[in-house]
């Protein structure tokens, strides 16, 4: 089952966790066939000016998907080689509670020349 959402994102730079590292705290607010709020943690590393890097991250969403109520787990782990980006997203598996329990699947992301985020969930 494939559902469309958009959402705004709020980055806060924090202090990295480990040596060498970045962090940055973030909400989401979720729009269209989702609705609610995620918070996050993206830890990354490398050097993205010049092309090279990667990020992982944790966030914790509480709202709708899809009409079904409840909270859920993203996790993603991006990279970044010579320019070129690889991005996973997926739902963590166990992670959902109320009637998002049992769902799982992955999330494609893209993002529009005015910035704004747009998500497809394929859920399972």
């Amino acid at each position: 089952m494939a559902v469309v959402a958009t959402f705004e994102i709020e980055i806060t730079p924090a202090e990295g966790l480990l040596p060498g590292t970045g962090r940055f705290d973030f909400t989401k607010r979720w729009s269209g066939d989702v609705e609610g709020v995620s918070s996050g943690l993206m830890m990354s590393a490398g050097t993205p000016v010049d092309g090279t890097a990667g990020y992982v991250a944790l966030e914790v969403f509480d709202g709708l998907v899809a009409g079904r109520r409840g909270t859920v787990t993203f996790h993603q782990f991006g990279s970044m080689r010579g320019g070129v980006q690889d991005l996973r997203y997926e739902i963590v598996p166990g992670s959902g509670t109320g009637e998002l329990a049992e769902v799982g699947g992955v999330l494609r992301l893209e993002i529009d020349d005015d910035g704004l985020h747009h998500v497809t969930f394929d859920l399972s």
